[in-house]
Order: structure tokens, then C-alpha cells, then sequence
């Protein structure tokens, strides 16, 4: 990402209501957010690979890392969905509408399993591999982090 985007991303955040900016653009992540005191704005680049590792050791408090060590071993066997953003998980496309998945649905590589509302822009997740769904991991409605478990296929 050159720098004139950059710097038009944080001029975007400083000038409206918008906390917090997280833009990938091929391999690069950009992550902006505002400071609660004067116009600061916190600017973090991160390469995919040190995404996780970055975004977890400042949100994993004690308590969310011992529960996050006892539920590992409980995790099923098969592939699984990862939530790609930060944002809130639905089942389906609208309210009342049948969910894009249930247990047990086959499903192929490219099929919507949800969507993840991330600033008020609904994004479909796609499936990255064919199988049929194990396990749904996550509740309609509810948030979801980067890297959160979202499904189980096997």
C-alpha cells in the first residue's frame, strides 16, 4: 500500500465517527485507529503471518487465555473456517431468511457458509475447502475477532 492511500485512510478516520480502520489490500494489512483523546491516530502494518500473533497478545487477557487453553483440546477434527475480520457473524443474509449452512450440509469450495458485518458493510464468507459442515462455532449475531474458529468441515 503506498503512502498517499495510507495517508488518505487516516484523514477518512480523522475527519469521521469511525474508531477504528482495518483495510487488506493482497498481503498487506493496515489497521488504523483513532485515539480516544486529541485527533491521534494509531497507524499498525502487519504482514499476514504476524497477524495473529499481533492482534492476539493485545486482546488475550488472563482469564480469555486460560479458557482458550482449556477449549484447544476440545477442538474437533477437520478443517477449520477461520473469521478473516473483526466484526459480527450471521447465519444468513437477512433476517428470517434460511441460513447459508446447517450441520451437515455439503458444501464446495466457494460456497457463502455466512456473512461478517464489519462497518456496516456485510462481507460473505466463503468456503475455503469442500467437505460437509461438522460444526458451527459461533452463535447467529454474535462478534467475532480475526482468526476466531467459525465452522468445522469434515
Amino acid at each position: 500500500m503506498d503512502l498517499r492511500k495510507l495517508k488518505t485512510l487516516i484523514d477518512l478516520v480523522a475527519e469521521s465517527d469511525i474508531a477504528e480502520l482495518e483495510v487488506t489490500e493482497g498481503e498487506s494489512k493496515v489497521r488504523i485507529v483513532k485515539s480516544s483523546g486529541v485527533a491521534q491516530n494509531q497507524v499498525v502494518m502487519m504482514q499476514p503471518q504476524a497477524v495473529p500473533q499481533a492482534m492476539a497478545a493485545p486482546v488475550a487477557g488472563p482469564q480469555i487465555g486460560a479458557s482458550a487453553a482449556a477449549a484447544a483440546p476440545a477442538e474437533p477434527q477437520g478443517h477449520i473456517v477461520k473469521s478473516p475480520m473483526v466484526g459480527t457473524f450471521y447465519r444468513s443474509s437477512a433476517p428470517g431468511n434460511p441460513p447459508f449452512v446447517e450441520i451437515g450440509s455439503s458444501i464446495k469450495e466457494g460456497d457463502t457458509l455466512c456473512i461478517i458485518e464489519a462497518m456496516k458493510l456485510l462481507n460473505e464468507i466463503d468456503a475455503d475447502a469442500s467437505g460437509v459442515i461438522k460444526q458451527i462455532l459461533v452463535e447467529n449475531g454474535q462478534p467475532v475477532e480475526f482468526g476466531q474458529p467459525l465452522f468445522v468441515i469434515g
